[in-house]
């Protein structure tokens, strides 16, 4: 009996050569690039899989180590865009202009337990429905009269056509339909705010992008990472250090992946974007370089000044003042924020999304961040309205729903999210010393943090 080869996904050479070369179309490097993919493509190598990890067969010795050859040299290919990585040359330019502002201590506790709830109900929401496409999300919700989206996705009284035409995501419809949401099942946008708070509790404000890697490695399978993360994993493993392990062999280091860790180091500065972006560049270094890290800096600026703000237009400047002003990410913020504040019909503001972004892979930071932002404004702080807008997107529903409701949720408070969001005060972990904690406890510790520097 032959053993089967292991495909293992998002670290294999010859899926990773396809989605190198999309990133360089879309950071300026393609002119270069071009006689290096009509090599790959001579020597019968494949584009990148659309949505999956792996392509279906493995390749031979010789085209994997072309691959590995290729990625070398594509990676050294300088890009010509104003997109630093380093915080020194990302703070020149970016727009700044929000000064602290003092948390009030009497609402404090209540907005961060909110910011968690939130954080939770929109990831929950997202869950069923990830990977499948915008219009099979409407034909779901439609099919069980829950179009607009007001409440968790559900199976019951679903037809078997939709089913079948659009099938739930496989490990998350168990545990995150109306009919079986028992507490908040695991998931790894809510891994990575409890693996945060583990990290300043260990380590302090002081950390370093080497404890963010300590941690990964001490308390994260490998297996329970995806894309940059699980290729930033790999490097760690061969000896590289960060931040080359943002760098090396990993074309996802502009995905979402960094963005979804953000928002502890927001909860921790309450008011302070400035200090909470500078927080999350330092985690998002070590597997992500230029929009990959303003998706980061953004969502953590948000979150930071969701605690003291009273509109979602103010959280939206606060995201935007940390991050370069000509990068693309931005650009794409300020358009989905001018559509999204002048365009009534949502849909329509999705619409004008996927023109711009939809050539983007479906868990890119560009796309999801003009997504969240796009969906807190119209949103207009209704909680409800912002997750399923984040959510019916259908881009990284999970991640972009978790973003948008811990935002809204700081925003309002736990007293503001309404009942039928909140899903029970436990939440699944893989973590050491997480698994069935509750947002209560969770609310003391993130509190405990952030009243250190008060």
């Amino acid at each position: 009996m032959t053993d089967r080869l292991i495909r293992l996904t998002w670290v294999q050479p010859e899926d990773l050569v396809g989605h190198e070369l999309r990133q360089a179309a879309e950071d300026g490097r393609l002119p270069e690039a071009a006689a290096l993919a009509a090599r790959w493509h001579a020597a019968g190598g494949h584009d990148a899989p659309p949505r999956a990890g792996a392509s279906p067969r493995p390749a031979g010795p010789a085209l994997r180590e072309l691959a590995g050859a290729l990625l070398d040299e594509l990676a050294a290919i300088p890009s010509p865009l104003p997109e630093p990585t380093g915080l020194a040359e990302i703070t020149l330019a970016a727009p700044g202009g929000f000064p602290r502002v003092a948390a009030d201590p009497a609402r404090l506790p209540d907005r961060l337990l909110g910011a968690w709830l939130g954080r939770a109900a929109g990831c929950v929401l997202g869950k069923p429905v990830e990977k499948i496409p915008r219009e099979g999300i409407r034909e779901i919700a439609e099919a069980t009269g829950n179009w607009p989206i007001r409440g968790w996705f559900t199976a019951v009284g679903l037809p078997d056509e939709v089913t079948a035409r659009w099938p739930w995501n496989r490990r998350s419809a168990v545990n995150s339909l109306a009919e079986n949401i028992d507490g908040v099942p695991e998931d790894d946008d809510l891994n990575f705010p409890l693996l945060g708070l583990a990290l300043l509790e260990r380590f302090g404000r002081d950390f370093t992008t080497a404890d963010v890697a300590t941690m990964w490695l001490d308390e994260l399978p490998a297996g329970r990472v995806f894309t940059a993360e699980r290729a930033a994993y790999r490097n760690l493993l061969d000896g590289i250090e960060p931040p080359r392990t943002a760098t090396h062999r990993n074309p996802f280091r502009e995905w979402i992946g960094a963005l979804i860790r953000a928002d502890v180091y927001g909860w921790v500065n309450p008011g302070d974007p400035a200090a909470a972006a500078a927080l999350a560049w330092r985690d998002a270094r070590l597997s992500h370089t230029g929009n990959g890290v303003y998706g980061a800096m953004m969502v953590a600026a948000m979150c930071a000044h969701s605690l003291v703000a009273s509109s979602v237009e103010d959280v939206v400047a606060a995201g935007l003042s940390v991050v370069p002003a000509g990068s693309r990410l931005a650009r794409a913020v300020r358009d989905a924020v001018e559509d999204a504040s002048s365009e009534p019909d949502f849909e329509r503001v999705v619409d004008r999304l996927y023109e711009r972004h939809g050539d983007l892979h479906w868990v890119h930071t560009i796309n999801n961040a003009a997504l969240i932002a796009a969906a807190l404004v119209h949103g207009r702080g209704d909680f409800t309205a912002s997750i399923a807008g984040a959510v019916a997107g259908g881009w990284d529903t999970d991640s972009a729903g978790a973003t948008v409701g811990s935002i809204v949720g700081g925003l309002l408070g736990a007293s503001g999210v309404p009942d039928r969001w909140k899903p029970g005060n436990r939440l699944a972990s893989s973590l050491r010393g997480f698994d069935g904690i509750g947002f209560d406890r969770l609310t003391g510790r993130t509190l405990a943090i952030a009243e250190e520097r008060a």
